[in-house]
């Protein structure tokens, strides 16, 4: 018997090695495969090469690749703008490239984004090569960017969505009621909207002036662009919005000015083949990831100017999770900072922030890192999309602010919210006791309401959090506190309104940001480096595969509802105070 047990053992021991053989082996594969599928050799395009942007997906400031996207089941399409600014650059210089093709498909996205992309169109249309469009359909942030093209074309049957702005707000405050639970909220800012889905059941008047204030500012800044690319006036943009045109036939968006043609995709891309001066039967193009890796001969300077990315919510480190998905600002950006300080082959730095706030906390830290960094070396923020509350608290310190038109910034204040689970706890029958040894010990239990003495301590506590945040600011901005109150109060702003109101120096992208820099550097011989706070997907892979398997199937079994999820999960994720924006974006 003891000889049988040695040998099950024995057997069940040779099991478990050759899993964990045939483990390791499959991920040094799958590293392999990923390896060669990420590689960055050279691209040498042929000559009459058409530059193909297929605008379809979600646009992020500086998207890592996910060598292993494919392998766990992952669709959603990521583009960089960084990457495509660049091949957009590569690509004007290029002799063997004739033009660019834009597709128009689903792109998500800000306006800012779209206004930075619109910008190197442009520029790459001064080479006297040519920009054509073609969609079947045309969202409104797509169409915004494909006007520059000196041909717009649509799918005979397609349409154009321009019919306008909204926003809209989801309140909780009804169902928080059914479930019997109430959120004590703590706030600073006549405009911080952020708190009133969990108050009220409608906007308030002030965020409601908020919002239609930054509406039409970036409505404005959207059609004026239009209206210039197109040769029309703003009133015809109106005009067919206002008049329903976008559910008319597709010949309306010709006689309105706004098409050029109605071509299939066939025919659009015969007539891209034709202007490239191509004769094969197929329109030959190379997109993003070759345009990206053609060979620029550049000359090894020794003065850089390093541009770091901060792009996401601004949360305190936490360990792996299967359900984080997303970009995040930590205190890694902190660290990054001093590494760039104590970097003397770095003479200036870029800090790119695309944020809606977040922790207020970790906001701090990265300001304490900007500002000293802002000792030894200039520091200019380029704002994108969004740089709100938090995103712009840790922007405010430095020497120079630059923003597009259209960025979303501001939103000076910040809030805390506690739930009190009274009523949940009454509808399931639970009850709950505590033994405390001091008077505060069990402040922010949720088993219970506040006392009046603790909520005023909360505030306080708030209230001091909102007094430390505006004299950042006015530090920052040379301004005086109660300048930036009056300006603060967690109103949004968009760049342009922000630039007259001093909290933004200059309007632009990343190009006059770096320029800015290095002027206040005071060099002219400099190379540009890249750096990112971004995830290893090699390292999470590796870390958390069966997390990421569980998250593909959440994804797939809640289709659409996703969003609602990590919704919910960014509620259940708010702790501490919180210098976040009101609203989550709603992408063009």
């Amino acid at each position: 018997m003891k000889q049988f047990f040695k040998m099950m053992f024995a057997s069940v021991l040779g099991v478990f090695v050759a899993i964990g053989l045939i483990t390791v082996i499959s991920v040094v594969s799958l590293i392999g495969m990923a390896a060669s599928l990420g590689s960055e050799s050279g691209y040498s395009p042929k000559p009459n090469t058409v530059f193909k942007i297929k605008l379809d997906g979600t646009l992020s400031d500086n998207a890592t690749e996910n060598p292993f996207a494919v392998f766990m089941g992952e669709t959603e399409n990521v583009l960089s703008l960084k990457d495509l600014l660049k091949s957009i650059r590569i690509a004007k210089d290029n002799n063997n490239i004739q033009g660019i093709y834009l597709e128009a498909k689903w792109l998500n996205t800000g306006s800012a984004s779209l206004e930075a992309l619109r910008r190197a169109l442009i520029d790459f249309k001064e080479s006297s090569k040519f920009v054509v469009a073609y969609s079947d359909t045309y969202t409104q942030g797509a169409y915004f960017l494909c006007s520059v093209a000196d041909k717009v074309f649509l799918n005979p049957q397609g349409s154009l969505n321009l019919v306008g702005l909204n926003s809209e707000t989801m309140f909780y405050k009804g169902l928080l009621n059914k479930l019997g639970i109430q959120m004590q909220i703590f706030k600073v800012g006549t405009y911080k909207g952020a708190v009133e889905p969990f108050m009220l059941d409608k906007l308030s008047d002030a965020n409601r002036e908020q919002i239609n204030s930054y509406l039409n500012s970036i409505w404005g800044n959207i059609t004026e662009g239009i209206a210039e690319s197109r040769h029309i006036t703003v009133r015809d943009i109106n005009h067919f919005a206002n008049e329903g045109f976008a559910f008319a036939t597709p010949e309306k968006t010709v006689e309105c000015g706004l098409v050029d043609e109605l071509k299939y995709k066939p025919e659009a891309e015969a007539y891209v083949k034709e202007l490239a001066g191509q004769s094969g039967k197929n329109l030959e193009t190379a997109d993003v990831s070759k345009i990206k890796k053609i060979n620029v001969v550049t000359k090894e300077k020794s003065n850089q100017i390093a541009i770091l990315y901060a792009e996401g919510e601004i949360m305190p480190e936490v360990t792996s999770s299967p359900y984080d998905t997303k970009q995040l600002i930590t205190e890694k950006v902190a660290s990054e900072l001093i590494k760039l300080k104590n970097n003397d082959d770095v003479k200036a730095v870029v800090f790119r922030v695309n944020s809606p706030g977040g922790s207020a906390f970790v906001s701090e830290q990265i300001w304490r890192q900007v500002v000293e960094l802002k000792k030894v070396k200039p520091i200019v923020v380029s704002m994108g999309n969004v740089a709100a509350s938090g995103g712009y608290y840790i922007s405010c310190a430095a020497n120079k602010i630059v923003a597009e038109p259209n960025t979303l910034t501001g939103s000076i204040g910040i809030f805390g919210m506690f739930p009190n689970v009274t009523g949940l706890f009454d509808k399931l029958s639970l009850t709950s006791d505590i033994v405390k040894t001091n008077t505060y010990a069990d402040l922010g239990d949720v088993s219970r309401p506040m006392r009046e003495d603790e909520k005023t301590l909360i505030q306080s506590f708030v209230e001091r959090g909102y007094d430390t945040f505006i004299s950042r600011c006015a530090e920052g901005r040379d301004m005086t506190k109660e300048a930036i109150n009056e300006i603060g109060q967690g109103r949004v702003w968009t760049g342009e309104q922000a630039k007259e109101l001093g909290l933004v120096d200059e309007l632009g992208g990343m190009e006059k940001a770096v320029e800015m820099a290095a002027t206040l550097a005071e060099i002219s011989d400099y190379s540009v480096t890249n750096v990112s706070t971004s995830k290893d997907f090699l390292k999470d892979f590796l870390e958390k595969q069966l997390g990421e398997v569980k998250m593909s199937l959440v994804k797939s079994v809640l289709g659409d509802e996703y969003e609602y999820f990590t919704t919910l999960k960014r509620i259940k994720s708010i702790s501490g105070v919180q210098a976040r924006l009101p609203y989550d974006i709603k992408p063009l």
